[in-house]
């Protein structure tokens, strides 16, 4: 489970992984941060003018991602 807290700290304190400008949803991106426990987590959020709005957060997997969560593995 990831906390609402966690989503905050990954917001302002994370790293901007993957930017989606042209997403048919509107600009979003993909940040990676930790938790409160220093488990790594995903967030992916729309950035508007006033607030980032958050479209999901998940732990990334080690079958998807590199060790560092930053890159995804080629398949």
């Amino acid at each position: 489970m990831i906390s609402i807290a966690d989503v905050r700290i990954v917001i302002d304190r994370g790293e901007l992984v993957e930017d989606y400008p042209e997403d048919v949803r509107g600009h979003s991106c993909l940040i990676l941060g930790n938790g409160t426990n220093a488990t790594p987590i995903h967030v992916v959020c729309s950035p508007k003018s006033d607030y980032p709005a958050i479209i999901t957060a998940y732990l990334p997997s080690v079958q998807e991602w590199e060790p560092d969560f930053r890159k995804r593995k080629r398949t």
